[in-house]
C-alpha cells in the first residue's frame, strides 16, 4: 500500500510484482471460507463473472464455457456477431438470393411494352419529358421495343423474346415497373441499389441482412457475392461492403470452380492440428491485444475470419462441387454450355448455398465496362441478345429448382439493374443504342411471400415517367427487409452519434405485391 505504487481500478495497490492466476483461484477458494483480504486479494473478487471467465479464457472456466456452447466458444450473442437473431415478426423468407444485372437493362425491351412507342417512331423526345443526358451524348429519336412480348402462363404477363424461358414462370413473378433511382451516372447508382445511398460508405443490404440476422451455418460466410468473369461493376468493393459496420458483415466473394475463396487452403506441409494450434495461439495474443484497445471492429472481424476460414475449409469446398449435383440439373442450369456454363454455375451455386444457410446470396451479370455489361449504348438488340441469353436458362432453370426442392417458398429471388434505358435510341437504325434512365425502371421478385403473375406500378406511354405507384430503391429495400422477418425502421446502427438504417428516413412496404 505505498503510494507511489501501481493503483489497482478498485483503489487498492500492490508493489509491481505480477501475480499469478493460481494465487487468484487462491485468493476465491480463501474467500469461500471466509477469510480476510488483502486489497490486493480484493481487487481479484471485484471483477465480475464475465471479467473472470475472459481472464480464465484458456483454463477451467473456458472448458465449461465451450462444453455449455457444443465447442464453440463465440456461440453466443453479443461474442459472436453472426449468431443467428430472431426477426422482429415471423419471416417470409429465410434467405435471399439477389441477381444485379450491370449497366442498367432496357425495361421497355424486358417487361414493359409499350405499344404506343410505334405511332411514335423516329419522331423527337416531346419538349415536356425533360432530360439530363449522360456524358453528352446526344438526345435521338423515339424508338419501339426490339423484340416481340408474349404473355406467359395463366395470367398472361407480357415478357419479350429476350427471355422465353423465363416467361414460362410468369405466375411466380411479381414485376414492378415503376421503380425508380437518384442517379444516371452507373458508379452512384450500383451503390444506390446495393447500398440504399448514391454515396461510397454505407453498409451494403448483404451487409444489413447478416447484421440483423445473422447467420444459420457457421462454417460459411453469411453474405456471399460471385462476380462476372469480365470483371465487377464499376464501383466495386463498396456495392457489398460493410461500410460504418463492423467489417464481419461484408460480403465475401466466392468463385464457382476451384478453391471458392483464394487462399483458403493452408500450405501443404501443415496438417489441420497443427493449424489449430497455431490459430488458437494467434487468437489468443489478438485477444489480449484487443482488450487492451476495446472497439476495434477490424482486428475482431479479423479474429473471427480466421476461425471462419478454418471451418470453411472443410464445407466450402463442398458446397461448390457441382459434381454432387445430377447430371440433369447441370444440364438444366446450362453449365457446360455455351452461352450459359459461367453465370448457370454462378445460379446452381447459389441455391447450394442457401440449401445451407447461407443468408444472402448476389450475383452479378455483366462485368467491365459498356458492351460487356447491359450498358447497351451502341446496339440494344446485339447486347441484350448476346446477356439475355447467358442469363435466361440459368434463372428459369433456379426458380424450377428452388420450387422442386421447396425453396422457394423461404428463398425471395431478385434481380434488375441500376437504372433503366431511354426511350429514343442515340443511333439510327439497326445498331440504336439507348442511353441511362433513373426515373422508371423495372425490377422482378419471385419467391418467398412474392405475389406471383402480378405487375405493380405503371409508366406513361413513352415508358418516360412513373405514373401510377411509383417504387424508390428505399421502398424495394423495405419490403425485402419485411419479408425477412425485419422491421426496416427498427434495425439501426449507431454511427458517430446518429443511428443509421438501411432506408434511411425513407422507406415503405410495398405491399401490394405480397402474397
Amino acid at each position: 500500500n505505498k503510494p507511489n505504487d501501481k493503483p489497482y481500478k478498485d483503489g487498492a495497490y500492490y508493489t509491481g510484482k505480477e501475480h499469478s492466476w493460481d494465487e487468484a483461484f487462491g485468493y476465491w477458494g480463501a474467500a469461500a471460507h471466509g477469510a480476510s483480504m488483502t486489497p490486493k486479494q480484493n481487487y481479484y473478487l471485484n471483477e465480475t463473472r464475465r471479467e473472470f471467465l475472459k481472464h480464465t479464457g484458456a483454463g477451467i472456466g473456458a472448458l465449461g464455457l465451450a462444453s455449455a456452447m457444443n465447442g464453440n466458444l463465440f456461440a453466443a450473442p453479443g461474442v459472436d456477431p453472426l449468431f443467428p437473431r430472431k426477426p422482429h415478426r415471423p419471416a417470409r423468407a429465410k434467405n435471399i438470393i439477389y441477381i444485379h444485372l450491370v449497366g442498367g437493362p432496357s425495361h421497355l425491351e424486358l417487361f414493359d411494352y409499350k405499344p404506343e412507342l410505334r405511332k411514335h417512331a423516329g419522331k423527337e423526345l416531346p419538349p415536356d419529358k425533360k432530360y439530363i443526358n449522360s456524358g453528352g451524348r446526344r438526345v435521338g429519336f423515339l424508338t419501339p421495343n426490339w423484340r416481340a412480348f408474349r404473355p406467359g402462363g395463366q395470367s398472361g404477363l407480357l415478357i419479350s423474346d429476350y427471355f422465353p424461358r423465363i416467361r414460362e414462370h410468369a405466375d411466380k413473378l411479381a414485376v414492378v415497373r415503376s421503380c425508380h433511382a437518384d442517379s444516371h451516372a452507373h458508379g452512384s447508382a450500383l451503390v444506390q441499389m446495393n447500398t440504399g445511398m448514391p454515396l461510397i460508405g454505407r453498409p451494403s443490404l448483404g451487409a444489413w441482412v447478416a447484421y440483423g440476422l445473422g447467420t444459420e451455418n457457421d462454417s460459411l460466410p453469411a453474405h456471399v457475392v460471385m462476380l462476372d468473369k469480365r470483371g465487377g461493376p464499376i464501383s466495386g468493393q463498396p456495392n457489398w461492403s460493410s461500410g460504418f459496420m463492423p467489417a464481419t458483415y461484408q460480403g465475401t466473394l466466392f468463385r464457382p470452380v476451384g478453391s471458392p475463396v483464394l487462399d483458403l487452403e493452408g500450405p501443404a506441409h501443415l496438417d489441420r492440428r497443427a493449424q489449430r494450434n497455431q490459430l488458437d495461439l494467434l487468437g489468443e495474443l489478438n485477444e489480449r491485444h484487443l482488450a487492451a484497445r476495446p472497439g476495434g471492429s477490424e482486428l475482431a472481424a479479423r479474429i473471427q475470419s480466421y476461425e471462419l476460414a478454418y471451418r470453411m475449409q472443410a464445407e466450402a469446398p463442398e458446397a461448390v462441387n457441382l459434381e454432387e449435383e445430377a447430371e440433369t440439373t447441370r444440364e438444366a442450369y446450362g453449365v457446360g454450355q455455351s452461352p450459359t456454363d459461367e453465370f448457370g454455375r454462378n445460379c446452381l451455386v447459389a441455391r447450394r448455398l442457401v440449401e445451407r444457410g447461407v443468408r444472402f446470396v448476389q450475383l452479378y451479370s455483366g462485368g467491365g465496362h459498356l458492351e460487356e455489361t447491359w450498358d447497351a449504348h451502341e446496339s440494344i438488340e446485339k447486347n441484350h441478345g448476346q446477356h439475355g441469353a447467358e442469363i435466361d436458362q440459368p434463372i428459369a432453370a433456379l426458380l424450377t429448382d428452388l420450387e422442386q426442392r421447396g425453396l422457394l417458398e423461404e428463398t425471395l429471388v431478385v434481380w434488375g439493374g441500376e437504372f433503366g434505358r431511354t426511350t429514343y435510341a442515340q443511333k439510327p437504325g439497326d445498331k440504336a443504342g439507348r442511353d441511362h434512365h433513373p426515373g422508371c425502371f423495372t425490377q422482378m421478385l419471385a419467391g418467398a411471400g412474392i405475389k406471383g403473375g402480378h405487375v405493380h406500378g405503371e409508366t406513361d406511354d413513352f415508358c418516360y415517367n412513373v405514373t401510377h405507384d411509383p417504387v424508390h430503391v428505399h421502398d424495394l429495400n423495405a419490403t425485402l427487409m419485411h419479408l425477412l422477418g425485419v422491421d426496416h425502421e427498427k434495425l439501426t446502427f449507431r454511427f458517430q452519434g446518429r443511428d443509421y438504417r438501411l432506408t434511411d428516413v425513407h422507406g415503405k412496404v410495398v405491399k401490394e405485391i405480397l402474397s
